[in-house]
């Protein structure tokens, strides 16, 4: 249980697929235009990454290491469509406000990358918690991006108005424009929050970047550069066959 809950608060804080880890841009900047939207769009991608993870790990034996990539896609697409039919079903209004983002969701980055790096290599209960916690940290990402927009953007919260009578909305941020400002005001208030730590003698590193070194040229075990290197050497000994 320890583990599990582990996994939950590396992805609500310590690995936030959004304000630290920097993926999934595309659906954050698009469909944040409110406070629903972006809660609908967090929870749809939460319960495919929790679901993909969960099945991915369940099959992580079975499944061939050259094939790898192309399986996990075709789950990741298959609970895609489930949660696309559920949404047009029974929140028609939510699937018609995520519209196209909703089937790509089958290439968000965040959900390929926890199939490669943590359920394909972790057992079924750790790796649906580390959906669930990257989900709900997405989802928090999203909700607080599209609030702050949907506040100066509509005077409104999910609808509700909350700005005082007289308040004129600031359009822009309910615009393409606003989603890159609030973005921007949200990762300057991270970075002064690590820069303030950092002052007080905390270790802020694990702010701000999904680990403390170049992936590309760690050496830590469990890191990418060990995936890359035997992806390297796979495709050596093949072109040698």
């Amino acid at each position: 249980m320890k583990r599990c809950l582990e996994r939950l608060y590396n992805g609500l804080i310590k690995e936030n697929p959004t304000f630290v880890l920097v993926l999934g841009m595309c659906p954050t900047l698009a469909v944040t235009t409110s406070a629903k939207n972006g809660m609908g769009m967090g929870l749809t991608t939460m319960v495919v990454l929790a679901l993909s993870n969960a099945f991915i790990s369940m099959l992580r034996k079975v499944i061939p290491d050259k094939v790898r990539i192309p399986a996990f896609i075709v789950i990741i697409a298959s609970f895609v469509t489930m949660m696309e039919l559920l949404l047009e079903g029974f929140l028609p209004s939510l699937y018609d406000a995520l519209g196209i983002y909703i089937p790509l969701i089958v290439v968000n980055c965040i959900i390929l990358g926890r199939a490669e790096s943590y359920a394909s290599k972790n057992p079924i209960l750790p790796s649906l918690f580390d959906g669930i916690g990257m989900g709900l940290g997405f989802t928090f990402a999203l909700t607080c991006i599209g609030a702050v927009r949907e506040i100066l953007g509509a005077g409104q919260i999910f609808g509700i108005n909350v700005m005082p009578q007289g308040y004129v909305p600031v359009s822009i941020f309910i615009m393409a424009p606003g989603a890159f400002f609030v973005l921007a005001i949200l990762t300057a208030i991270q970075n002064q929050i690590k820069i303030n730590g950092e002052k007080k003698g905390k270790d802020m590193s694990k702010i701000g970047s999904g680990c403390s070194e170049d992936c590309m040229n760690c050496g830590e075990k469990g890191c990418s550069k060990r995936f890359y290197d035997a992806d390297v050497k796979r495709s050596e000994e093949g072109k040698e066959a």
